[in-house]
């Protein structure tokens, strides 16, 4: 069975035809995340940014049955290469204990500073609860 998330209640609206997240198999597929608050406004600094960027992450899998501890694969979409230190240290602080696997590009974005999207797997009681909603259909 598979489960999309067209919005997130409270979090930023979509910016396009897709879904903020899709289960399937235990596993959780993120669009990427901007770093956009709820109202459309953006952070004053790039850190502010980054955290902004992972919060969203964050609200998108608890919304999906996840959540950050759960993350096993982190894409992050930079649009400077100067970006990386600042984008390093923020990013340690919300996967400090047991980083998850990381690519971390270089690219051109259409007027935001960054993008992550990410792969994580349900909690355990949600895993759980999807298996048996898969065996009943």
């Amino acid at each position: 069975m598979i489960r999309r998330l067209a919005a997130i209640p409270g979090g930023t609206p979509p910016l396009g035809p897709y879904s903020q997240a899709v289960v399937a198999n235990g596993f959780v597929f993120t669009a990427g995340q901007v770093p956009l608050e709820a109202d459309g406004s953006s952070p004053n600094t790039f850190e502010n940014e980054v955290a902004r960027c992972i919060e969203n992450l964050r609200d998108t899998l608890e919304a999906a049955g996840s959540g950050l501890e759960c993350v096993v694969k982190v894409n992050g979409y930079l649009s400077s290469p100067e970006q990386l230190e600042p984008y390093n240290r923020v990013y340690a602080r919300y996967f400090a204990a047991a980083p998850p696997a990381r690519t971390t590009v270089c690219v051109s974005l259409w007027g935001v500073s960054m993008e992550l999207d990410c792969v994580a797997t349900l909690r355990d009681e949600a895993a759980a609860e999807s298996h048996a909603r898969q065996v009943r259909s």
